[in-house]
C-alpha cells in the first residue's frame, strides 16, 4: 500500500500542482478543520483524496501510518508531505503556512488581548477555559489508552510511566519514560512483519534525508548548551525539545510544554491552562498553542516575535525527522523491532498524558465540587454526546461567567 510515482503525480495521470493551489487548499482546511489530529486526517482525506484526487486511498493510508509512527504533529506532517508530493518543496511550505496560520493568529491575538479581560466576567471565562481543559485531556487519555494500551503489557508500561514521573518530574522524566517504554516494548516483541510496496514519491534524496536526521539530533544536543547564552536561544531550546518528544498525539505536547515554560516560571499555570482550553476552540493544529505561549512569555522575546519563534521551534523537529525517514520508510516500517519499540513508547506516552491530567490540569483547575461538575459535564458531552470541542469550550466559558456572576 505504498505510494508510486504515478500516484504522486510525477509522471502519471495526476499532474503536478502549483504552490498557490496547495496554499489555498490548505488554507480552507486551516479555517475549517476542528477536532484535533484524527479529525484533521479525515478532513484531509475528504478534501484531497476524495474531492481533489491528489492521491489514492492506499497512498494516503501509508503516509498517515508514517506520520503517526514519528514524533511530531501527525496532521501537520501529513500536510507537509502532501504539499511536497503535489508541488515540491514550495508546496510543502505552502501547506504548512496555510494550515497553521489561521489558528496561530487567533491564539496570538487571544494571548495579547487576555490581560485586558479583567473583572468578574473575564475571570469567570478564563476559569471556564481552565476547567474545559480537564475534559479535553481526559478524553484524549481515554481514547489513547484504548488504542495504544489494549493489553496487559502496554497497560503496565503506562502505569510505570506515571510512577516514574512521580519521582522524576519534568522533561527529563518524560524522556526517561519514553525510553523505558521503548525498551520494554522491544522486550515484549509484539511487532509483526508487514509487506510493503513502492516508495513514497517525494523530492527527498538520501543525502538530504541524512542531513535532516543529523540536524534533528544535533539541535537536540547543542541547543541546551547554547541556551544559557541568551533568552532567545533558551526559548528555541525549550520549544524544540517539546516538539521533538511528542509521540502518540498532539495532546502530548501539553505536559512537555508545561515542563518547559511553567516550571521555568515563564508562564503562570493559570494562563497556561486558559490558553490550552482556548486552543481547543480554534481550527488547525494543536501545536499552534505554542504561538500563544510564545506571545505571553514573561521574559522577552514575547509578543508577535515570541509567538513566531515558539511556533517555528516546536514544528521544526517533526518536519526534520519526517524528511529524514521518507526515503527509508518502507524498509524500516517492515521490521518487527521498529514496531515493538514504537508500541512500547506510545504506551508510555499514555502514562505521560495521564500524569498531566492530574497535574497540572486537574489540580490547577478544579477547586470545588462545582468545578468538578462542570469538568464532568464537559467530558460527558465530548465522549457520550459527541459534541464538537469548540462548542464545549464556548459553553464552559459561558458557564464560568455565570458561576462567577452568581458568586
Amino acid at each position: 500500500m505504498a505510494m508510486t510515482e504515478q500516484a504522486a503525480g510525477s509522471d502519471g495521470d495526476v499532474p503536478r500542482g502549483r504552490p498557490s493551489e496547495v496554499f489555498f487548499a490548505f488554507l480552507k482546511l486551516g479555517l475549517t478543520s476542528f477536532g484535533g489530529p484524527i479529525a484533521h486526517l479525515g478532513y484531509f482525506r475528504d478534501e484531497l483524496v476524495v474531492r481533489r484526487r491528489w492521491l489514492d486511498d492506499h497512498a494516503y493510508a501509508d503516509l498517515v501510518a508514517l506520520c503517526q509512527f514519528l514524533p511530531g504533529p501527525a496532521s501537520s506532517q501529513v500536510g507537509f508531505a502532501l504539499g511536497m508530493m503535489r508541488a515540491g518543496w514550495l508546496g510543502a511550505f505552502s501547506a504548512f503556512l496555510a494550515f497553521t496560520l489561521p489558528s496561530a493568529l487567533i491564539l496570538t491575538a487571544f494571548a495579547l488581548l487576555a490581560p485586558a479581560i479583567g473583572g468578574t466576567v473575564g475571570g469567570g471565562a478564563l476559569h471556564g477555559l481552565k476547567i474545559v481543559a480537564v475534559a479535553i485531556v481526559a478524553q484524549a487519555v481515554w481514547g489513547m489508552a484504548r488504542n495504544l494500551c489494549p493489553d496487559r503489557g502496554r497497560s503496565a508500561i503506562a502505569v510505570a510511566a506515571v510512577a516514574l514521573l512521580a519521582w522524576v518530574p519534568g522533561s527529563g522524566g518524560m524522556l526517561a519514560a519514553i525510553v523505558m517504554g521503548a525498551v520494554v516494548g522491544l522486550a515484549l516483541g509484539q511487532g509483526e512483519t508487514k509487506p510493503t510496496g513502492g516508495r513514497l514519491a517525494v523530492s527527498v534524496s538520501r543525502p538530504m534525508a541524512g542531513g535532516a536526521i543529523l540536524s534533528f539530533v544535533a539541535l537536540l544536543a547543542v541547543l541546551p548548551l547554547l541556551a544559557g547564552h541568551s533568552q532567545t536561544l533558551a526559548v528555541i531550546d525549550s520549544f524544540y525539545r517539546a516538539g521533538a518528544l511528542v509521540f502518540g498525539g498532539g495532546h502530548v505536547v501539553l505536559p512537555l510544554l508545561d515542563a518547559e515554560v511553567v516550571r521555568s516560571g515563564w508562564v503562570t499555570p493559570d494562563a497556561f491552562l486558559a490558553g490550552y482550553g482556548a486552543a481547543q476552540a480554534v481550527p488547525g493544529p494543536l501545536f499552534t498553542f505554542a504561538a500563544y505561549l510564545g506571545a505571553i512569555l514573561g521574559p522577552e522575546p514575547n509578543g508577535f516575535l515570541g509567538a513566531t519563534i515558539a511556533l517555528l521551534a516546536v514544528f521544526l523537529p517533526g518536519f526534520l525527522v519526517l524528511v529524514g525517514v521518507l526515503p527509508f520508510w518502507d524498509r524500516f516500517r517492515a521490521k518487527p523491532v521498529a514496531q515493538s519499540l514504537m508500541r512500547g513508547a506510545n504506551a508510555a506516552v499514555v502514562g505521560i498524558l495521564g500524569a498531566a491530567l492530574y497535574s497540572p490540569v486537574f489540580t490547577s483547575a478544579v477547586t470545588d465540587l462545582r468545578d468538578f461538575a462542570l469538568a464532568t459535564a464537559g467530558f460527558v458531552a465530548l465522549m457520550v454526546w459527541k459534541a464538537p470541542p469548540w462548542s464545549v469550550v464556548a459553553l464552559s466559558a459561558v458557564v464560568g461567567i455565570v458561576v462567577a456572576l452568581l458568586g
